[in-house]
């Protein structure tokens, strides 16, 4: 299985064409929408929190969601959540907290319940959720994902907002269900090591973990954790698999409701 195409050919079936289409799609207002402003726009709205909430009802909220950015898989979300957490797991390389980390990497599009179509944030748009991410505030390098749509945004070739060296944690990477569930673990107090705070934060920013251009932007600590992203990312990717659904049972539910009893909470604050 080939993964991340996102070229459209004349010896496609029509269907492929079509998915391939709706990701093109996303893109482009992805790309035409999230600039710098908008980007503080969307963190200002929706990164609060108002009530609290089991953790399990909140993850049963990936049932109803399919990321229509991604070639690869048309499950619920709920579905690539496990298939990638029981991948690490049967590696058995991992300490638990990575395992969790795949459990809930993608927990962030949650936020669709509170989204709407305007900001890109529902389940019928998706352009501010999902999909590769980038640092606004400064030009989009040519190695993004679908780069023939750079030309729209309004930052990209006209301002510069960084600093060499000036780290990660100050540039303003475009929002989606990373920034959201790193910040819903920030407020919970969540007791995993600043490995998972990356992988969950900077997951979707393939041009950090998988390519060099922004290397000019980050710290020493920047530079350190890009592995354990990288590793990460081979589960998130290669674990897709639509025809080998892992089906959740009795059993993963209690394992995963120890780690998450143990590194978050049974319960969470959110924004409802």
């Amino acid at each position: 299985m080939s993964y991340r195409n996102y070229v459209i050919t004349e010896n496609m079936d029509e269907k492929e064409k079509d998915k391939l289409k709706i990701i093109h799609s996303i893109y482009k207002k992805q790309r035409e929408n999230i600039n710098y402003d908008f980007n503080l726009y969307l963190k200002e709205k929706y990164l609060k929190t108002t009530c609290i909430t089991n953790f399990w009802s909140l993850f049963s909220l990936l049932d109803r969601i399919t990321d229509l950015s991604d070639p690869d898989t048309a499950l619920p979300n709920s579905i690539h959540a496990l298939q990638t957490a029981e991948a690490i797991r049967q590696d058995g390389s991992f300490p638990d907290w990575f395992i969790l980390c795949g459990l809930i990497h993608d927990m962030g599009k949650i936020l669709f319940i509170n989204g709407n179509d305007k900001d890109g944030t529902s389940k019928n748009t998706q352009w501010a959720l999902v999909g590769d991410t980038f640092i606004t505030g400064c030009d989009i390098p040519d190695e993004v994902v679908l780069s023939e749509y750079n030309q729209f945004n309004k930052d990209h070739k006209k301002i510069n907002k960084y600093q060499n060296k000036c780290g990660l944690d100050k540039c303003e990477v475009s929002f989606g269900h990373d920034e959201y569930m790193y910040y819903l673990l920030k407020v919970n107090n969540h007791k995993m090591p600043l490995e998972a705070e990356y992988i969950i934060r900077y997951h979707s920013l393939y041009l950090y973990h998988s390519s060099n251009v922004y290397d000019n932007l980050l710290n020493n600590i920047d530079i350190k954790m890009k592995k354990v992203v990288k590793d990460f990312n081979r589960f998130d990717l290669y674990s897709k698999n639509d025809s080998l659904p892992v089906i959740w049972t009795t059993q993963l539910k209690d394992y995963y409701s120890i780690l998450i009893k143990k590194y978050i909470s049974s319960d969470m604050m959110i924004k409802n």
